[in-house]
């Protein structure tokens, strides 16, 4: 082999390898649309999992929560918040209990405001966060108890 790097080898060098990672980009790409369906638990939505989110952005729940690591970092992750308080059974009396104390008024201690949501809010919030823990993020966010 030649010991001299010719231009014509570097061309070479940078047209393969943009190539060659293109390639891969439209790889991960084709992989992620088909998976995606799946992972995004599309055939759960329902009509009170679309009201729910109506709620979530109606009244700023981002702006202190995070939901699947995005949102504001003042106030838990909710994204796995229905495993952690009750699942089935004990997730939506958990959280019409928790809305309806709210603020705690504990000193020292963030506190959540009172919106005086119906219960039927409380209830398509619990089925959209219920919604939102069964999609699928590949262990996203690390952090178990948010």
């Amino acid at each position: 082999m030649s010991e001299t790097f010719t231009k014509g080898m570097a061309r070479n060098i940078y047209f393969g390898g943009s190539v060659f990672f293109f390639l891969i980009f439209l790889a991960l790409t084709y992989h992620t649309e088909q998976t995606f369906p799946a992972r995004t638990n599309e055939a759960q939505l329902s009509e009170s999992v679309v009201r729910g989110k109506l709620v979530w952005e109606q009244n700023n729940c981002v702006g202190c929560h995070t939901l699947l690591g995005e949102g504001a970092y003042f106030a838990p992750e909710l994204g796995n918040v229905f495993q952690r308080r009750g699942g089935e059974e004990g997730f939506k009396p958990f959280l019409h209990a928790w809305m309806k104390m709210q603020p705690l008024g504990v000193p020292g201690r963030r506190a959540m405001p009172q919106f005086n949501l119906s219960g039927q809010e409380v209830d398509d919030i619990a089925e959209f966060l219920k919604w939102s823990s069964k999609i699928n993020t590949n262990g996203w966010p690390p952090n178990k108890e948010g």
